[in-house]
Parts: C-alpha cells; structure tokens; sequence
C-alpha cells in the first residue's frame, strides 16, 4: 500500500474522521476493498482508532479517529508527500521551460500548431508563412 494513499487517508480523516468508508473510496478515486485494506493497516499501526458510538441508533455508525501516533505519522508523510510534490514541480518547470525554447525555435507555429504536433500532425505543410 502507498504512503501517498495513508496520508491521503489520515488528511481527510482528520478533518471528518465521521466519514464512511464509501465516502473516503470516493473522494480518493481508489476502490472500496483498498480503502478498507489502508485502514485496517492503520488500525494495525496503531496510528488509528475505530470509534463505535453506542448511544446511535445505527450500530454501523463508526469513527476513525487518528492517534497521536497517527498525528505523527500524518506529519511525516506530509513532509514526504510535500517533498514529492515540489521535486515533481522542478520537473514539471524544466520541462515546460525546455518546450517553450524549442517553440520558439519556429515562431511562426503558433499554440494551436504546437497541439497538432502533439496529435502527429505537421502544420509546417499548410503553413503559408515559412
């Protein structure tokens, strides 16, 4: 199982730890069977707690509740994830500044000629301007 799905996890938990195990597949995009199979690994951590509110008339209504530990371990991954994210968005930067010297190696293709390279197409053969 991925960090990144624990810390997706424990965030939203954090914030409504009322939320069904349905509601957090969805929110996720990732399928009911992984969603109960992250928690039941963070119940096992110790980084989460299962909250069975026997005062409701509805006996299926739980809690998960993060644990101190699971606050640090939240923290944590945050920091990894956050790394990730900024190490993807150099990546992302040079990229973009790569493409944009090759674009304007031919200035006379515009944006929407640049979109058709993408599909295979060559707008240098309709072009009237070279």
């Amino acid at each position: 199982m991925s960090s990144e799905l624990q810390f997706r996890v424990l965030r939203l938990l954090e914030v409504n730890p009322h939320l069904t195990q349905r509601e957090l597949s969805k929110s996720l995009g990732v399928s009911l069977g992984g969603v109960n199979y992250c928690l039941n690994a963070l119940i096992t951590k110790g980084a989460v707690k299962i909250e069975n509110f026997k005062n409701n008339k509805n006996k299926w209504v739980y809690a998960y509740l993060l644990t101190p530990q699971g606050l640090a371990e939240k923290t944590a991954l945050t920091g990894a994830f956050l790394k990730r994210k900024i190490e993807e968005y150099q990546s992302l930067k040079e990229e973009i500044e790569a493409l944009s010297r090759e674009v304007e190696k031919f200035p006379s293709i515009n944006v929407s000629d640049a979109a058709s390279l993408m599909s295979g197409a060559n707008p240098l053969e309709n072009s009237s301007k070279i």
